[in-house]
Formats: structure tokens, C-alpha cells, sequence
């Protein structure tokens, strides 16, 4: 099935999943929270991504935060379903039902921990997508996955009609500039930090885990590639650097985005489920410090930020497991 123009969104939100202090989805802070990220500009939200803790969700509480993002957005965002799995058969079936339940596209990751080789990898991403009608972003993310998709695997793969994007989590330039070239494909910036030297060079959008926080300065940006000023861009790149730093370098982005989501008192909890823990006292501090240096952000207002460590400390063991199945 082929897709004119861009599904997906130009700026979306790697949604984290709001939980309650023993690990349990907190389903109104859910809805809260994809609101507020919509209200604030984001026009795509990825559930169930790395972000979102996919590899602990189970898969009802996956087809639910798709179900969720649907009612809550209207319409006013594209719903994209992330995660995926390292066995070719259940991406499949989760991708289907992720379908039904009304995911808008879908992003398939790279299969990790089993090191396919590039022809396993190739064949693992033509089934899921011969699997669904939606639209397809590859996640090409090796520093997680352990296998990069090598630029000759790209090529091969954009000629499938439903793969139309890459989200890019690899940072090498020259190869998405490569790819841009001869190929149709889309490219979102996996890298809050490379956001606008991935739009420079012709991407359509980023996927960022800092956009929790505030999808305003993003919104911003990407506006401002679109009309062609440069100054205003890289002044929002700029001013968004000291957050970006806070969220993306001390821990991972999804404990961090939890911890300082819940010092502005927008989530309840900063609970995260094991084996994620909550930031250690000199992270948190380390985390603090960062943001002591934010100004003139949109959206990210420190005046009342009351982050609270005890809280986020530790991990939680949630009722249900996750499965593979």
C-alpha cells in the first residue's frame, strides 16, 4: 500500500508511559500526558518505543496505549506504535493487532540480542511490513540493538511500498545523506542532540525523547527549517542543549524524562520498571544541575521544579510480566 506525502508527523514524542509507584500503567496520567505533549506541538506520538519501556510492557498494556493515544489525540496527532520484537513472528502478530486497535503507522526495530546477520535482518523487516497496511519506520538504533542496517539493507528495503522512513539513532551523516539521495525515504532524527543537523541535511522530523518536557521548542525548529530560517532554528537549538543534556546523558532517557515530569508535578510517579532503576543520588544530582542552566524555554518552566529522589528510587516489579508471546 503505498502513502503520499508524510504519515507520520514532523515532530513526535517517544512517549514515556506514565506509571504509578509500583509499577502498574497509570492510565489518566496516560491521557494527561499525551494531551499535554499535543497541546504543546508534537503532531506524531510513538507508544510502546524504547522511551515508552516497551521491553516491560505486556502486550495488552501495548495495544491499549494505542488504543488510549487514538481517543485521546482526535485526530490532532498521529498514533505510532514502536517497540516491535526480536522474534519475526510475534512482530507480526503484535504489528496486526496494533492495527485493529487503530495505529496510525508502525516502527519496527532492528531484532536485538540475536545478531541476525544483514539478510536476517532484511527478511525480518519485509515480513512485519508485508503484514500490515500501515506505514513503516525502520529504527536503525545498533548501539541497543547490537547490528547496525547497513546502507546497502536501506536501499533494499525502501523498495518495499510500506516502508517509507527511517528513524536514525546512528548518527552517521553521510550515510542519511546518502540514502536521501537515492532513495524516497523519509528520515527522522533518533538523537535529541542531532535534531537540527539531521533536519539540515534533509530529514523530515525528529522522534525525541526530550519532547516529553516540551514539544514547543521542537515545533519551533522544525517551523523553521520548513520556512527556510536558519537563525531561529539553531537559537532553539541552542536554548534547548542544557535539557537535552539533563534528559539524554547521566541515565537512561526514559528514567530521567520520568524524573523531571514528576518535579513538575505532571506525572504522579517517577516509577520506572526493573531492570530500569530511578536515578542514583549523585545522577539526580548531576541531572539538577543541568537544568539549573535551562532558560528561555519554551515549555520548561524550572521556577517550581520540586524533584523528589526517595521517590524515584529504585525499580518496580509489576503484577504481570511482560512476554514474549
Amino acid at each position: 500500500m503505498t502513502h503520499s506525502g508524510n504519515p507520520f508527523g514532523q515532530v513526535l514524542v517517544a512517549l514515556v508511559t506514565p506509571m504509578t509507584a509500583d509499577g502498574e500503567v497509570d492510565w489518566p496520567a496516560v491521557e494527561k500526558h499525551i494531551d499535554d505533549v499535543i497541546t504543546a506541538g508534537a503532531d506524531g506520538i510513538v507508544v510502546t518505543g524504547t522511551t515508552g519501556e516497551t521491553s516491560t510492557l505486556t502486550d495488552p498494556e501495548k495495544l491499549k496505549l494505542v488504543e488510549v493515544g487514538k481517543s485521546v489525540s482526535a485526530g490532532r496527532a498521529k498514533i505510532i506504535t514502536g517497540g516491535g520484537s526480536n522474534e519475526t513472528a510475534h512482530a507480526i502478530e503484535l504489528y496486526k493487532a496494533s492495527e485493529k486497535a487503530g495505529a496510525d503507522g508502525i516502527m519496527i526495530v532492528t531484532p536485538y540480542y540475536n545478531k541476525p546477520t544483514q539478510a536476517g535482518i532484511l527478511t525480518h523487516f519485509r515480513l512485519v511490513a508485508d503484514a500490515t497496511d500501515l506505514p513503516v519506520i525502520l529504527y536503525d538504533i545498533p548501539g541497543r540493538t547490537g547490528v547496525p542496517i547497513k546502507y546497502e539493507t536501506i536501499l533494499r528495503l525502501a523498495n518495499h511500498p510500506n516502508i517509507l522512513a527511517v528513524k536514525d539513532a546512528k548518527g552517521d551523516f553521510s550515510e542519511v545523506s546518502r540514502v536521501l539521495n537515492q532513495t524516497d525515504l523519509m528520515y527522522f532524527s533518533g538523537d535529541d542532540a542531532n535534531v537540527l543537523p539531521h533536519l539540515s541535511i534533509g530529514a523530515s522530523g525528529l522522534i525525541g525523547v526530550t519532547a516529553n518536557i516540551t514539544a514547543t521548542p521542537y515545533r519551533v525548529i522544525v517551523d523553521a527549517v520548513n520556512r527556510g530560517d536558519l537563525a531561529t532554528a539553531t537559537a532553539a537549538h541552542q536554548q534547548l542543549e542544557p535539557l537535552v543534556r539533563a534528559v539524554m546523558t547521566h541515565v537512561p532517557g526514559t528514567v530521567s524524562a520520568k524524573y523531571i515530569l514528576h518535579g513538575l508535578g505532571r506525572i504522579s510517579s517517577p516509577r520506572v520498571r526493573l531492570p530500569l532503576v530511578g536515578p542514583e543520588e549523585w545522577e539526580a544530582a548531576l541531572i539538577e544541575d543541568e537544568l539549573a542552566l535551562v532558560k528561555g524555554v519554551d515549555g520548561a518552566d524550572f521556577s517550581n521544579f520540586r524533584p523528589d529522589r526517595n521517590a524515584a528510587a529504585g525499580g518496580a516489579l509489576p503484577k504481570v510480566h511482560g512476554t514474549t508471546r
